[in-house]
């Protein structure tokens, strides 16, 4: 088990080893941020599944900046890591990067107050056997195949596509990467989060490729 502080941030999606950036002004918040990186704390930010608690009327920059906002009820699995602390601006808020490096399921929650901690773990992949590592393989280089198709005339994303470090990634790493590379709805980012199937997150990217299209993030 591992403690998180938990970050409920509607439709906000993230996948292992892909980075989560993120503007931060809540009071609570802002002394979350304080506390995970003076604590070495992993914080999560997470998708929601409803409101516990709404604001009770628009706010100026300023109210915001000094009151919390709505309160949400975090979905059960997401992804964590370590936070960096970009920029601090004069009135105190904050622009941070998490580095996703973990994806977890809620356990217990140990703190309510000023914001959620819970004790997690992690959720981990369906074991392969060796005909399941060669299927997986054989489902990432079609993929990569038809991203360059789709992207043919897209020179950044050619180039990155085509770098060492995605021709390189193991196949696992990468049905999660690639899926951070796609804009889709947060509740088809949030079954892909949850699939236990490294292949079945795969054969779900590849058909959405080819069914539909797609346009890099």
């Amino acid at each position: 088990m591992v403690d998180v502080a938990l970050f409920p941030v509607p439709s906000s999606v993230n996948f292992p080893g892909v980075p989560c950036s993120l503007h931060v002004f809540e009071p609570r918040y802002r002394q979350m941020v304080r506390q995970c990186i003076d604590q070495n704390l992993l914080m999560g930010v997470c998708h929601t599944e409803k409101v516990l608690h709404r604001k009770e009327r628009e706010q100026t920059l300023e109210e915001a900046l000094n009151s919390n906002q709505a309160t949400y009820k975090p979905r059960g699995i997401f992804s964590a890591g370590p936070v960096e602390l970009l920029e601090e601006l004069e009135d105190g808020r904050m622009l941070i990067q998490v580095n996703n490096e973990v994806r977890l399921q809620l356990g217990e929650e140990k703190q309510t107050l000023p914001f959620g901690i819970w004790a997690c773990e992690e959720l981990v992949d369906e074991a392969l056997d060796e005909t399941g590592e060669l299927a997986l393989n054989q489902s990432q280089s079609k993929i990569l195949q038809r991203l360059l198709a789709v992207t043919h005339g897209n020179e950044d994303a050619q180039d990155m596509l085509n770098s060492v470090h995605w021709r390189s990634m193991p196949a696992q790493t990468f049905s999660f990467a690639v899926a951070g590379l796609l804009g889709m709805p947060p509740e088809t980012s949030q079954a892909l989060l949850e699939m236990t199937s490294a292949q079945m997150r795969l054969d779900t990217v590849l058909e959405m490729i080819n069914t539909m299209g797609t346009a890099l993030s």
